[in-house]
């Protein structure tokens, strides 16, 4: 009997921590990635600050470490992820892992990004940055991940 091949079990699991950062207008940050070499060569994105865990890393000490190193911001630990998200995701190298993300919610006074901690490959993919409305979330024809982010952030607002 032939069993079936589930190359998703073989992938390496990669840990990270995204964030949900809202202003004061209720906009959420996201980064357009725009790939102009490697493996996701012509893929266009909108997408949360965040990123893979460092060794022994937790996910809240990582979404402390993504923020500021990727918006120039600084926050608590947080107490609680808002959500997660577990999917097959291709990297800039090529390597296809399951990505293992946790969203954490960040509301800020200051719509000021820095770039000054970005990463040489940061620098490279992160084309621009934009406030976005949920409105623009629910009708704008780009790319945007999560595809649930407009939903997450009508829940965010209508809580708080």
């Amino acid at each position: 009997m032939l069993q079936e091949q589930r190359p998703e079990l073989s992938l390496r699991i990669r840990p990270s921590a995204r964030l949900i950062v809202i202003d004061r207008a209720h906009r959420v940050l996201l980064f357009r990635f725009r790939h102009k070499t490697g493996a996701l060569v012509g893929q266009d994105h909108w997408a949360t600050p965040g990123g893979g865990l460092e060794p022994g890393e937790s996910y809240e000490q990582a979404a402390v470490r993504e923020l500021r190193e990727e918006t120039g911001m600084t926050m608590p630990p947080p107490d609680q992820h808002f959500a997660e998200r577990r999917f097959v995701l291709q990297l800039p190298d090529g390597e296809h892992v399951i990505s293992d993300e946790r969203y954490f919610i960040v509301h800020t006074e200051s719509t000021r990004i820095l770039d000054s901690q970005w990463t040489p490959h940061e620098k490279q993919v992160m084309a621009e940055h934009k406030w976005w409305s949920s409105e623009e979330l629910r009708t704008t024809n780009d790319i945007v991940w999560p595809e649930e982010l407009a939903a997450w952030l009508l829940s965010v607002i209508k809580e708080g």
